[in-house]
């Protein structure tokens, strides 16, 4: 593998190549693999006034609750278990910030449209529903051969940068998930101009192919700008099958008034001192 370079980077670094203003994509989906460590290192900067794209779940709650979305693309905000994201319900109650909400579908091919740099994909997903009329912005378009079907134009959601959570990776940007299904994490990567991936372990490039069959390995180096080594980085986010989700801590944070929670758990200053707390939460539950 010579001539390959080394990606690995810490999580405070891939924020520090963040800027406020930032169109920034999650993967993951509602409140599985999503890209946690990521985004609680992103909650400790100075990063603000974002637009987030997203399968959304508590990335957005959490970056709600902070203050730092300006906008928000998504099909849905879930905690799965739970079904409607807490803190981000709060902060859409409050007009904390603008929502392009779209069809699953939807936002599905306009991370196609971007990864594959067109402006836009025709799709029927939309039509003759309401996301036509809560979003004005949308356009059709007609089919140039003899069906002349009309489709909704989804544009493409081009993004500054990614962050996506996997189960292995390689210091060149490889990645593999072990779960049941990919949450389109290869999309969000290529759809951006900038994908920074964290894994529960780094692994030789020789072992990722070991691990699982060939379409299991969903991220190709050719996409990645940084690796970051995260054991347990989804939590409280599920990632199969190294861990479940933890149910518990989930309905803590659910149901805990943010400045408490944060000042509990995202106050220490590091990706250690937060598993420190949580640690301690769950040795009080015993």
């Amino acid at each position: 593998m010579t001539g390959q370079s080394d990606k690995t980077m810490t999580a405070d670094e891939v924020v520090g190549r963040l800027s406020s203003g930032m169109t920034i994509g999650i993967g993951g989906w509602g409140s599985r693999r999503k890209p946690m460590a990521l985004v609680r290192a992103l909650l400790r900067s100075e990063v603000t006034d974002l637009t987030v794209v997203s399968y959304g779940g508590p990335d957005v709650g959490l970056l709600a609750a902070a203050g730092k979305i300006a906008k928000l693309v998504t099909p849905f905000v879930t905690l799965d278990s739970i079904p409607l994201e807490p803190h981000y319900r709060a902060a859409r109650e409050s007009g904390a910030f603008p929502l392009t909400e779209l069809d699953e579908a939807m936002f599905m091919w306009g991370l196609h449209a971007a990864a594959n740099r067109l402006p836009f994909l025709p799709v029927r997903a939309g039509l003759g529903s309401d996301v036509m009329r809560v979003n004005p912005g949308l356009r059709t378009v007609t089919s140039p051969y003899a069906d002349g079907e009309e489709f909704v134009a989804v544009p493409a959601l081009r993004m500054d940068a990614a962050l996506v959570h996997l189960n292995r990776a390689d210091r060149h940007g490889n990645a593999q998930y072990l779960g049941p299904d990919p949450y389109f994490d290869d999309l969000f990567c290529e759809a951006a101009d900038a994908a920074y991936v964290s894994c529960e372990q780094l692994v030789e490039t020789a072992e990722l192919s070991k691990a699982g069959p060939p379409q299991s390995l969903l991220v190709s180096r050719h996409s990645v700008t940084g690796v970051v080594e995260t054991p347990n980085g989804a939590h409280f986010t599920s990632c199969v099958p190294d861990y479940d989700r933890d149910e518990a801590f989930q309905k803590l944070y659910a149901t805990t008034p943010w400045p408490e929670f944060a000042e509990r758990f995202l106050s220490g200053g590091s990706e250690h001192a937060y598993r420190s707390a949580v640690q301690a939460w769950h040795e009080e539950q015993q």
